[in-house]
């Protein structure tokens, strides 16, 4: 983890970017107090993705529900 005022941080911006980029932790310091985190976005897991689910779903997840299924739904 680097720690780096913000004085020094606006100088180098560009390239603190780029070391978060490829991975480095940089803490941005206020009058050497601990202000905020500048870290590489997390790496989308894939696990939610449209379309996923095609064709694993059969015709009787579409028919419609009971009469008694339905009225567990209604508000009264």
């Amino acid at each position: 983890m680097l720690i780096v005022n913000v004085h020094e941080a606006k100088t180098h911006f560009s390239k603190l970017l780029e070391q978060a980029h490829a991975g480095q932790e940089i803490v941005l310091a206020k009058a050497g107090v601990p202000y905020a985190r500048l870290m590489p976005l997390a790496v989308p897991s894939g696990k939610c993705q449209p379309g996923r689910l095609a064709c694993r779903v059969d015709a009787a997840f579409f028919e419609p529900l009971p009469d008694v299924d339905l009225a567990a739904w209604e508000v009264k």
